[in-house]
């Protein structure tokens, strides 16, 4: 079995079961209760927490646990809406986020605000003139993802923050880092919010997390018991889930500019061989990171390549994980190209691939693409 989607989730690592199995038999107290049991469960709930937040250089405080990064990013644009002046209606958006951000904000139209879709360069980068334009004495926050989940296109968020800020120091920046962290240096400093899931970092399903800068204020989605845990999101905290967080993002952290150099020459291997088609698009530009490749194969049907590539137990994905049998908005995005856009398939590799298992895609790719674009001839 060769697995090539680790953009839409990842193994977990032994470690982080490991971690998690500890927690779950070791610490069966609630970190609320005030008994011994639930004393020593607080005690390994801080230090999850405090790790956490040391590795991504914020305070403790601004961490609030989610069920995944979808939760976070409807924390992160609801919860600003109690708080807002009359007058703050815009949300200003890229051509090239998850869907769960355009679904957020499809429902925030329902509710009178107006959202904005900034242009993006022929590098896929945000277009930083437009981006100006964007920006009315009605926006009160810009959502732009660190790393695009379908061309891995980073974008320069310290600079986009620059902008924003210089034309409205009230306006906050939200990313979804999600793709992005455990693969490529994040700096949490800058962006005003930001939404993660520990699946995409070999950790498991159901909790994420999101970042709030101290200075905002944001109302909870739900209100419940608020301990001194999570007060944003109350609730018994998910103590196993937090603690394999914790440990997942201490290892996705861990030597990763020797992770992606790797990552970076598996990639390459794969353009080398691949670029040979002429009816085979590689899409991406100077701006993506090596752990996204998506290539659109124009005459076949991407959901027919990915099923015949699954035959032979070698997984790869179509667009992002939540959407299917779509357009890819971010290939249209940049390339304004239909048919383009509808043969997406999405290779993500892993500092965890091997060059054989490279090998063996590239041979078993050959092979299928060859047999099917002969039906097309």
């Amino acid at each position: 079995m060769i697995y090539l989607d680790y953009s839409a989730t990842t193994p977990v690592l032994n470690d982080v079961i490991d971690s998690y199995n500890k927690a779950s038999k070791d610490y069966i107290g609630n970190p609320n209760s005030i008994h011994e049991l639930g004393i020593k469960s607080k005690e390994l709930l801080n230090n999850a927490l405090e790790q956490m937040a040391h590795l991504l250089n914020v305070e403790k405080d601004e961490i609030t646990i989610t069920s995944g990064a979808t939760e976070a990013n409807n924390m992160a644009l609801k919860g600003l809406l109690k708080f807002l002046p009359e007058n703050k209606k815009n949300i200003v958006v890229s051509k090239l986020e998850h869907p769960s951000i355009y679904k957020i904000c499809e429902y925030l139209e329902t509710l009178g605000y107006t959202i904005s879709y900034v242009n993006n360069d022929k590098n896929g980068i945000i277009d930083f003139d437009d981006l100006k334009k964007k920006i009315t004495d009605e926006t009160f926050l810009v959502s732009i993802c660190a790393v695009n989940s379908e061309l891995g296109i980073r974008q320069p968020l310290k600079t986009i923050r620059q902008i924003i800020k210089k034309e409205d120091p009230n306006v906050l920046l939200h990313s979804d880092i999600t793709q992005a962290l455990g693969k490529v240096n994040v700096n949490l400093h800058d962006v005003d919010l930001a939404s993660a899931s520990a699946h995409k970092i070999y950790g498991p399903k159901g909790i994420g997390f999101l970042y709030k800068s101290k200075k905002i204020r944001l109302e909870p989605l739900i209100h419940g018991s608020s301990k001194e845990f999570n007060r944003l999101n109350p609730g018994t905290p998910p103590l196993p889930l937090i603690v394999a967080f914790s440990k997942a993002l201490r290892l996705s952290l861990s030597d990763l500019d020797q992770k992606e150099n790797f990552v970076a020459k598996l990639n390459e291997k794969i353009i080398k061989k691949l670029e040979k088609y002429e009816n085979l698009k590689i899409n991406k530009t100077n701006y993506s990171i090596p752990h996204i490749l998506n290539i659109s194969l124009m005459d076949i049907k991407s959901e027919t390549f990915v099923h015949a590539m699954a035959a032979k137990e070698i997984y790869i994905g179509t667009k992002t994980a939540c959407s299917k049998g779509e357009v890819s908005s971010s290939v249209m995005a940049l390339y304004e190209d239909k048919k383009r856009a509808q043969t997406t398939i999405r290779i993500s590799i892993s500092h965890l691939t091997t060059l054989d298992e490279i090998n063996k895609f590239i041979s078993a790719f050959e092979e299928i693409y060859e047999e099917l674009n002969s039906l097309n001839a």
